[in-house]
């Protein structure tokens, strides 16, 4: 039995794990149970081939929504296909690794065979956006594939399942920038300009979103 009482119509048509959580389209299933940290790659292959949902698994529509951290708004690069945005929405309210800040990924006892196309960032960014666009492209890393993300058409910020304020994903952004600096560092000055770049485009779309001083303004009154 579910555990959540109301899902989008696509969500509630997943099987459920045994805690009651809807199981996504991307889980691998390891000796009949749900392995929520692993992909199914022919999922992943249909998911591209097939324009399906990452989540829900059914045929996308003209929007596709990108669930990332804010370090991935920067690069536009995503290690997962997009889902439809009712599904992203429901992903960032109930995860309870998106929703949870403190909560790591749990690589123990990982199955053979798993990867991880690009390089992952090992931590939880606390910060989580539902990044909306048209259009993206898709190609070959790691032996894997990896997502460039268009331009966004909607973007939203969430934190602990609930609309992320200006300041919680600024300080996502600052404590987790270093990441993207120093690999900027290895590939030499062309990366690090691009990387410059990257910034100043994320951070015009930012002000546009969730404007600093509105939250400043508001700030100041309740002060």
């Amino acid at each position: 039995m579910s555990r959540f009482e109301q899902m989008p119509p696509r969500i509630a048509k997943l099987p459920v794990d045994e805690r009651g959580y809807p199981v996504p389209y991307f889980v691998e299933w390891v000796d009949g149970k749900p392995d929520f940290r692993v992909m199914n790659q022919q999922h992943l292959v249909d998911a591209i081939k097939f324009a399906r949902c990452w989540i829900c698994g059914e045929k996308l529509g003209r929007y596709k929504a990108f669930v990332i951290g804010p370090m991935c708004c920067i690069n536009r690069i995503s290690a997962e296909p997009p889902s439809h945005y009712d599904c992203a929405r429901f992903a960032v309210e109930a995860c309870p690794f998106l929703t949870r800040p403190m909560a790591k990924r749990n690589t123990r006892a990982m199955p053979d065979g798993s990867w991880t196309a690009g390089i992952m960032l090992d931590r939880n960014p606390g910060v989580t956006c539902i990044w909306v666009t048209l259009g993206y492209r898709w190609f070959n890393d790691n032996g894997g594939v990896l997502f460039k993300i268009g331009d966004p058409e909607r973007m939203q910020f969430f934190r602990e399942g609930r609309p992320a304020t200006r300041a919680e994903v600024d300080h996502s952004i600052a404590t987790g920038v270093h990441h993207l600096n120093d690999l900027a560092r290895t590939e030499g000055a062309k990366a690090i300009g691009q990387l410059e770049d990257y910034k100043r485009r994320f951070r015009e779309i930012l002000d546009r979103t969730l404007p600093q001083a509105k939250e400043a303004s508001d700030a100041a009154r309740a002060s």
